[in-house]
This record gives structure tokens, C-alpha cells and sequence, in this order.
């Protein structure tokens, strides 16, 4: 009987001794690839955290894990803390759910957001389930290329300088051509001035007034 619950044990064992193998890459950085290897009984957070060093990236407020259909599609999300979103999608803890709870299959398609804010993340695929085998703890079995900056910096606004067109002068003109010089003959001494056209209205009393005015009759006004 001891016999057969070893064996028992044995074959249990096996079917729960499993690692994943994930690739990672991005769409930031062409040449950029991860590949970790990680026990199939680790939480999200362990996979988090084995991400995050094998990038250099330091810690952050908040990542998440989606998974995704085969078109890259977000379903459920995988927080590293517990958060509350618009969205209709269901949010849960990383440290609370373990990987072999949610993966099957191999292909299976991720997405890790590191730069939640920032909404840029890796895309990932559970390349390989190697079973009959644990880790004791996840390691990065290949780095290939420079990962992209964990935060983008802010864009400097440019400040705009209105441009004042300048004032052109022409040179040809002399200081006296821009002075407008005013033709005292237009209005004085004109020779086609006619003295029946000056308008007398309001005027009538002029003639009438010289002995107001106590004017001379010689003196000539004009």
C-alpha cells in the first residue's frame, strides 16, 4: 500500500512540476528579446519581478499583466496592486493569482505593462511548458538587445516667438519726399480761383458791420 501512494505521489508530483519558458519582446526596440523561465507555481508577481530586473528597470507605482487573445486583444488584467478601472474588464491581484492557474497552453499571448501610465508594455508569449521540472527561482535565460527607457520623458513645450515683420523704408525715398508738403497755391493765389463762387451764406453781415467795427472805409482788407 505504501507502495502504490508513492507512486500515486510520484505522478501527482510530475503533473504539477511544470516551467514556463516566456519570450518577450517590443515594439519600441527591434533587436530587443527576453526570455525567462519561471516555476509554473510562482505568482504573477514573482514574474513581474524577474521582468523588471532583466530590463533594469527600477520600481514603480503600478504594472500589470493582461492576458490576451490571439490578436493581441486585452482581457482580464493582473495588477501588482489592487486598483479600480472604468473598463469592464475584471481586475485582479498579482501576488494573489499563481501562473498555472491561468495558463494552459503554450502560444498563450500576454501583454506587461511597465509603463502603466505611460500605456506601453511588452508583448509576450508562453513559447514553452516544460513538465516534470521546477525552479527554485526565475532566472532570464536570454537577453538579446537594449530595452526601451522605463518612462518616457515629458516634451519640453517650445516656446513660440511671435514674428514682427520689420518696417522696410525705401531707400530711394529723401526725407523731404516723406514729408507731404502741403501747395499753399491750392487753396491761395490759384488763377482759376473765381470770387462769385465763394459761398456768402452766414456771411451776410460782414458787409453791413464796418461801422461797427469802427474799420476805415480805405483800408483794404484783402
Amino acid at each position: 500500500m505504501n507502495r502504490n501512494w508513492n507512486m500515486n505521489y510520484r505522478i501527482k508530483k510530475t503533473e504539477h512540476d511544470m516551467i514556463f519558458k516566456f519570450s518577450l519582446v517590443s515594439d519600441e526596440v527591434a533587436n530587443f528579446k527576453r526570455e525567462i523561465q519561471i516555476d509554473g507555481d510562482a505568482t504573477f508577481f514573482d514574474l513581474h519581478k524577474i521582468i523588471m530586473e532583466c530590463s533594469g528597470y527600477g520600481e514603480t507605482e503600478i504594472t500589470a499583466f493582461y492576458m490576451c487573445d490571439d490578436w493581441w486583444g486585452k482581457k482580464e488584467q493582473i495588477a501588482l496592486i489592487e486598483i479600480e478601472t472604468d473598463s469592464d474588464v475584471d481586475v485582479f491581484v498579482m501576488e494573489e493569482e499563481t501562473l498555472s492557474d491561468w495558463l494552459d497552453e503554450e502560444k498563450q499571448k500576454l501583454m506587461f505593462m511597465f509603463d502603466y501610465h505611460g500605456e506601453r508594455a511588452f508583448y509576450m508569449e508562453l513559447s514553452e511548458m516544460i513538465l516534470g521540472k521546477n525552479l527554485s527561482e526565475p532566472t532570464c535565460s536570454k537577453k538579446q538587445g537594449t530595452p526601451p527607457p522605463q518612462f518616457l520623458e515629458e516634451e519640453e513645450e517650445e516656446t513660440v516667438i511671435p514674428i514682427v515683420p520689420p518696417v522696410v523704408i525705401d531707400p530711394t525715398l529723401d526725407e523731404e519726399d516723406e514729408e507731404e508738403e502741403v501747395d499753399d497755391d491750392a487753396f491761395y493765389g490759384d488763377e482759376d480761383f473765381n470770387e462769385d463762387e465763394l459761398d456768402m451764406d452766414g456771411f451776410e453781415d460782414v458787409n453791413g458791420t464796418d461801422s461797427d467795427l469802427d474799420i476805415p472805409e480805405d483800408m483794404n482788407l484783402l
